[in-house]
């Protein structure tokens, strides 16, 4: 089947040396930037200052923004046309993209472009693949079940790659949290105030965590240009599903509506959670034991009994081969 001569001369062997090249790609642009998250919001945080200076401008006078064809924009319009950026879906959606950190304006329009076209890209190359080219013969009676799975996997493919996302995403924002907590609780203790303290730790932290420093310089930057502040720390607490950060904005409300000591509260608050990551870190290593009771079981003992035992084996054998 390898050798037989498909459309435009190319054999299957062609045929499977190109999939699997397609797929070795993809595989090291996915690896390449799961290696590279910092850069992005590092471009984030640039991007949001260039924001802030154009918002100063803007009210200043009123400027007319030019209507400008792009393939956004075409999608944006396609999707609006098939209804898929209304409802509950879309909504679920758009939280789901916004806690894995896709913010841009158009990022539920991609999603949703790729909900669509993603099951027929999937099911039309299993059917090419199984029906067309016969790379891949299963059973007859496996075939549309194949098909049907590619179906699944293509629909299925967009939500885990945001909700695998958002959980990389939240579990870097609690690790770094305590330490950004202590910076900001150097900074409020020098006097600064709450926006030019966030504003400040911002930029300390980008080397630490890059999330983090998105955060807190998007809720500084709101805190400056919203008429309640209250609305910035509810931004706040609503673009995270995280803890950590609910407890944060906890107490920014209750020291803006109370006036209670912000320094105190951060530093019962950095402890708190630190104390939480080194509890969870002895809770892993309470586990690891029992973890590792299987692979002992299956790969040292075996190998320890030959050891120990191979060699009076072997001379037992020796002895009744004299014999």
């Amino acid at each position: 089947m390898l050798n037989h001569v498909f459309f435009f001369g190319l054999t299957g062997e062609d045929i499977v040396s190109a999939l699997a090249g397609i797929a070795a790609l993809i595989v090291t642009l996915t690896a390449w930037r799961a290696l590279l998250p910092a850069e992005s919001y590092a471009n984030r945080l640039r991007a949001l200052q260039d924001r802030r200076t154009k918002l100063k401008h803007e009210l200043m006078g009123s400027h007319r923004r030019s209507r400008r064809v792009t393939t956004t924009g075409a999608l944006r319009e396609l999707m609006t046309r098939l209804n898929a950026l209304k409802g509950d879906t879309s909504t679920k959606a758009q939280q789901q993209l916004v806690s894995a950190g896709f913010r841009g304006k158009d990022a539920l329009v991609v999603f949703m472009f790729l909900k669509l076209c993603l099951p027929m890209v999937c099911g039309l190359a299993m059917v090419l693949v199984v029906y067309v080219t016969e790379i891949w013969t299963p059973p007859a009676s496996l075939k549309p079940l194949t098909a049907f799975a590619a179906v699944l996997l293509g629909w299925m493919a967009p939500d885990i790659v945001v909700r695998n996302t958002a959980e990389r995403r939240k579990q870097a924002l609690t690790r770094a949290l305590p330490e950004g907590l202590d910076l900001l609780t150097i900074c409020v203790e020098a006097g600064l105030g709450l926006d030019s303290a966030l504003a400040r730790v911002s930029k300390e932290v980008q080397n630490l965590s890059a999330e983090l420093a998105y955060e807190l310089q998007l809720t500084a930057i709101e805190l400056t240009f919203l008429p309640d502040r209250q609305v910035a720390f509810s931004n706040l607490a609503a673009r995270n599903d995280v803890p950590g950060i609910r407890g944060l904005v906890n107490t920014f409300r209750q020291t803006e509506k109370y006036g209670t000591p912000l320094a105190q509260s951060l530093k019962v608050l950095a402890a708190e959670y630190r104390n939480e990551r080194m509890m969870k870190a002895e809770e892993k290593g309470a586990r690891l034991p029992a973890m590792m009771t299987v692979p002992l079981m299956v790969f040292i003992l075996p190998t320890l009994f030959i050891v120990i035992m191979g060699p009076a084996i072997i001379q037992v054998m020796d002895n009744i081969k004299g014999i």
